[in-house]
């Protein structure tokens, strides 16, 4: 069980770090409009992001 934590969370740091390091500046600017957004449009997209990643973990079982 702690293998696989751990190697989901390596994962996820992995696809975390490919876009700051080979398209910083386009990074750098969807952050900033990510900073814009109200508190509502910033939930729906983190709830989208939870919703795909639990249809895709029911899926890869």
């Amino acid at each position: 069980m702690i293998d696989s934590l751990l190697a989901a969370f390596a994962l996820m740091l992995i696809f975390e770090g490919i876009m700051p390091f080979a398209f910083p500046s386009v990074w750098r600017s969807t952050m900033q409009k990510m900073a814009e957004l109200d508190d509502f449009k910033i939930r729906l997209i983190g709830l989208g992001c939870l919703f795909a990643g639990l249809v895709l973990a029911l899926l890869s079982r």
